[in-house]
């Protein structure tokens, strides 16, 4: 009993500084946990691996730098599923700031795959697999304006060139030809995407948003208006999961291996909370025995 009173009257500052450690710790010397996947997660990986060949995988970025670590590796994850299975991507954004983020996680991936890639027809080729559409004001002309033709709302790529000369775009007009539209966003663009796009066109919308905003998004998953959803880090770490599990791709998985920080950091708040509720009552106890 006294260990519970002495530790229940710790300095915050001790506090602190054991929850850094806990926090650190799986940082320095990361490890993949198993991870369990949950429905959401694995219905939009299903989404994705039932795209036709003749349709591609559209991916909306709109994270910024404070909600990059929950929802890059959901990007990088679902590029790795579509470079894989050869499906093509198309990407964007809403909004100008993410745009830096995007390319460098297509950067990534392509050249995890080409480092790999022994011909040319094994590559990824930019135009031919993927293409970077970039961004196109106000987020309402791209929402809407995609639905009848994609190529007029984005005349011009990410990188200048005209996009009815990209190979790709040759044969890709509009949602049409869209097997799914996956919004990965710190606020409310995937909402956007369902208000718009898919209630006047009927493309199916997929989202990965941050672990706080799930009670807000978690209904549009339920009514199937979302065709499946990651949330907050541990559902990224649950689609890398499904790619390296029924892919066998083996690349780092970030998201994965901030899970033991994430866990431990959880844990330890809980025990602190526990003890402190313990040494609270043991004193109250106290406290009526000696005014007795």
């Amino acid at each position: 009993m006294k260990i519970i009173e002495y530790l229940s009257r710790l300095d915050r500052r001790i506090i602190y500084l054991v929850l850094a450690t806990v926090v650190m710790v799986p940082l320095v010397i990361p490890t993949v946990p198993r991870v369990r996947v949950m429905t959401p997660v694995e219905k939009l990986f299903n989404a994705v691996e039932a795209i036709p060949n003749d349709q591609i995988l559209m991916l909306d970025f709109d994270y910024d730098p404070q909600t990059l670590p929950e929802i890059e590796p959901m990007g990088v994850a679902m590029l790795r599923h579509a470079f894989h299975r050869r499906t093509k991507v198309a990407v964007l954004s809403l909004y100008v700031q993410p745009l830096g983020l995007a390319k460098k996680a297509l950067d990534q991936v392509t050249e995890e795959f080409n480092s790999r890639a022994t011909s040319y027809e094994d590559s990824i080729i930019y135009g031919r697999d993927y293409v970077f559409l970039g961004w196109q004001p106000p987020p309402i002309v791209p929402l809407l304006g995609m639905g009848i033709s994609i190529v007029d709302v984005y005349q011009r790529d990410y990188y200048g060139y005209r996009t009815d000369s990209l190979p790709m775009m040759q044969r890709v007009k509009n949602f049409n030809d869209v097997g799914i539209l996956v919004s990965l966003s710190g606020a409310t663009a995937p909402l956007w995407w369902i208000a718009y796009s898919q209630t006047r066109f009927g493309v199916a919308v997929g989202a990965g948003i941050t672990a706080v905003s799930a009670s807000e998004f978690y209904q549009y998953y339920q009514t199937g208006q979302f065709s499946g959803l990651m949330i907050g880090m541990k559902g990224a770490a649950e689609y890398e999961e499904m790619v390296q599990s029924r892919l066998s791709i083996t690349s780092r998985r970030k998201a994965s291996e901030a899970l033991g920080s994430l866990t431990a950091a959880h844990l330890t708040m809980i025990a602190f909370i526990v003890v402190g509720n313990i040494g609270y009552f043991i004193r109250k106890r106290k406290e009526k025995g000696v005014q007795r």
